[in-house]
């Protein structure tokens, strides 16, 4: 079972003071192609096969492109390990988000956790959420209907689960949360057709991060024991997405 995560409570400062953290170089030429303010030629899109290509679990998250928020564009990037590790081993090793991930220690502690995802059939994905062009958390997507989650509610084909952490203290207590719930709510069922239900597990001792989920639409409708925790089960539906 992928450990929940903590997340900030709401409020009703905006405003952002965002740093780039080390390694951001890397993101410039994969988010070059959508700055439409960029100097000089944009570099060409990879080439593709020929035909259809393959949607695969989650229908192709990381063809899903930027959402717009209140605080800029943002977008799901797939975790690539020797780019990505030490910068979320790093997260990871944040007193308040081990409460709740337990994966402080060595980069290799995460790097288990990671490659379990990465070398597995694809029901989850693990991501950087990029804001404004900087990777400011971590998010992991994933098929609920596909994981022992499903063993614990009566779960329907192709309800997608969601799991976050915002990587910087300073982004926490801000109610980016919470905006980022709704955003990243909304590109699942903009992406899944199949998909009428968006999910999550928080503990239920994170008054946080439950508070910012009833923030984002969704509905707390029921309380789980899970292996490792006791459970808040947070669903958005998507026929109530523009009423919540």
């Amino acid at each position: 079972m992928p450990p929940t995560d903590p997340r900030d409570p709401l409020t009703s400062d905006d405003t952002l003071d965002l740093q780039l953290p080390d390694g951001f170089a890397d993101f410039a030429e994969l988010l070059a192609c959508e700055d439409p303010a960029a100097d000089g030629p944009r570099p060409a899109p990879p080439a593709r096969a020929p035909g259809p290509r393959p949607s695969g679990l989650l229908d192709a998250l990381a063809d899903w492109g930027p959402a717009d928020t209140p605080l800029g564009p943002f977008r799901l990037v797939p975790v690539r390990l020797e780019r990505d590790l030490p910068l979320i081993a790093r997260w990871m090793n944040d007193p308040a988000v081990a409460a709740f991930w337990g994966l402080a220690g060595p980069d290799t502690v995460t790097e288990t956790h990671l490659r379990a995802q990465l070398d597995g059939d694809g029901r989850s994905v693990p991501c950087l959420g990029v804001l404004n062009g900087a990777p400011m958390s971590y998010w992991e997507i994933y098929r609920a209907d596909l994981d022992p989650l499903s063993r614990h509610y009566p779960c329907r084909p192709h309800d997608t689960g969601v799991h976050l952490l915002i990587g910087r203290v300073a982004d926490r207590g801000r109610g980016l949360g919470t905006r980022l719930l709704r955003a990243v709510a909304d590109l699942v069922l903009d992406h899944r057709p199949a998909c009428a239900r968006v999910v999550a597990e928080p503990d239920l001792r994170n008054t946080a991060s439950v508070a910012a989920f009833l923030g984002a639409g969704f509905r707390l409708t029921a309380e789980v024991d899970l292996p490792d925790k006791r459970a808040a089960l947070m669903i958005r539906d998507r026929a109530l997405r523009t009423a919540l």
